[in-house]
């Protein structure tokens, strides 16, 4: 009678094992059941805010199921990514973060709050053109003439810079011209653009769509393109090639992940919406190219070799700086 019972017992649980992985795609086709958590590492109308608010109002007609938007900034974009990294991997949390954070930040900080691979890249979403500006009246028209101001005035001029790679160029520029110009916090992008116009920090490195229109009004002057992208509005900036910078440029990007165990086939979903969605017309001209932003869709795959790839340069350009970690 045991042996019968167990035999039975035996027979029960295989037939649950073998139901198993037919239900992880079962659950990914009902997926999502209830709304999905979106953190994003700004704070509201940030960069990532306002991208991640119109592509969740695509997905929701896609998906039957709202994405709440849950804004996490702070810690040079660390605290919103280990928030992401920290949550349960069911599907219903992804993230959008940066370069800042999966490539930098690593070489930046002591210890990262965050485990790197607790992330799964999902795709790239789109790269920032970054300018360097400087108020107009300062009254130069390219780098050089800036380097030679700073000198003629040691100590009078200040910038600020949004991401640890732009303070690199910045940082690396002044050692090698042996130009004279301080850095200040950067706290917000409004008040950033105000301390440009009002002169108190006239030198910055900023997205192409916090200033496009002081550019086009003469109050701040464009003087390089920091991605080695030749913007469609300054076709006449030139790029860091062209002047000269032997360096790797800038590259400031943001990319959409998921904490790593979520299922296969609710990432594979959720890839193939968002890169419909992004690959849209419509959609990219009125919430990328409009906001100087360039589209970056690709792979998984490709992507976690964008991250390798970026890391590699980021390793050498903070030590070629000589930043030693907070």
């Amino acid at each position: 009678m045991r042996i019968s019972t167990l035999r039975l017992s035996i027979a029960m649980l295989a037939g649950v094992l073998a139901a198993l992985p037919a239900a992880v795609p079962s659950a990914a086709q009902d997926w999502p059941t209830r709304p999905v958590k979106a953190i994003t590492t700004t704070s509201a109308g940030g960069l990532s805010d306002v991208f991640m608010r119109a592509l969740g109002e695509e997905l929701r007609q896609r998906w039957g199921q709202p994405l709440i938007v849950e804004n996490r900034p702070g810690g040079a974009m660390n605290v919103g990514t280990r928030a992401c990294a920290e949550s349960p991997p069911d599907g219903y949390t992804i993230c959008i973060t940066n370069a800042d954070a999966m490539a930098y930040n690593q070489y930046l900080f002591k210890k990262l709050p965050f485990d790197r691979n607790a992330l799964t890249p999902i795709t790239n979403l789109f790269h920032l053109i970054h300018m360097l500006v400087v108020n107009s009246d300062l009254k130069v028209k390219n780098v050089d003439e800036l380097v030679a101001l700073s000198k003629a005035k040691p100590g009078t001029l200040s910038y600020l810079a949004p991401s640890p790679p732009l303070v690199l160029f910045m940082e690396t520029l002044k050692k090698e011209q042996g130009a004279d110009w301080v850095r200040v916090p950067f706290r917000g992008g409004g008040e950033a653009v105000n301390a440009i116009l009002g002169g108190t920090t006239p030198i910055a490195l900023f997205g192409e769509g916090n200033v496009i229109s002081h550019v086009r009004s003469g109050r701040m002057t464009a003087l390089v393109m920091m991605n080695n992208i030749r913007s469609p509005n300054f076709p006449e900036v030139p790029l860091l090639s062209e002047i000269g910078y032997k360096g790797p440029p800038s590259r400031s990007w943001y990319g959409l992940f998921a904490p790593t165990g979520t299922p296969k086939p609710i990432l594979d979903r959720i890839h193939k919406d968002v890169v419909e969605i992004v690959n849209n017309p419509e959609f990219r001209q009125r919430h990328l190219h409009a906001r100087s932003l360039v589209p970056a869709i690709n792979t998984p795959e490709e992507f976690a070799a964008e991250i390798r790839r970026d890391s590699e340069i980021a390793a050498k350009v903070v030590k070629e700086a000589g930043f030693e970690p907070q």
